[in-house]
């Protein structure tokens, strides 16, 4: 069985976006295509909150993030779902502001994702955060999702 993995919003923005001048966007970027060409290896998952967030803003970078992702099993925002966000907002240092994140996470733990890939190191791939979000998806039953970037995955992936 492939292993699954849930694609934060910021994985189809790196795989869309016109190539960046700033060098680490230009290296996320690039780094996002690589793991983009072995992406057969893995059962991927989006959500509605994916859908929506890569629909806003530009029209035409908008439609190339939906193109990429439509074809996608989407993941329902279910109550659970927003109760674990919730728990993970009070109980954990995610700020307030990062409900969307936590929702993600939430979303891929529910669902019992084996990843969770993003780019968003600030709440989601953030390693002082990892282990209080862990505990909290612990203490309410869930095992938690694996939280990594696409160089970290590539990683995992060639060690098997």
């Amino acid at each position: 069985m492939k292993p699954k993995v849930y694609l934060e919003t910021t994985i189809p923005s790196y795989l869309t976006a016109w190539p960046s001048r700033d060098l680490i966007k230009a290296a996320h970027q690039q780094i996002t295509n690589e793991w983009w060409q072995i992406r057969d290896q893995f059962e991927l998952y989006i959500s509605q909150i994916v859908i929506q967030e890569a629909s806003a803003g530009n029209k035409d970078a908008a439609k190339r993030r939906i193109d990429i992702i439509k074809n996608l099993s989407v993941l329902n925002v279910s109550l659970e779902s927003q109760k674990l966000a919730q728990k993970l907002i009070e109980q954990s240092s995610m700020p307030q502001k990062a409900v969307v994140d936590a929702i993600h996470i939430a979303i891929s733990v529910i669902n019992g994702m084996d990843y969770l890939l993003t780019w968003n190191c600030t709440h989601i791939a953030n390693a002082s955060m990892r282990k209080q979000i862990e505990k909290v998806c612990r203490i309410y039953g869930y095992e938690p999702t694996t939280i990594c970037t696409p160089n970290e995955l590539m990683e995992v992936n060639h060690v098997k």
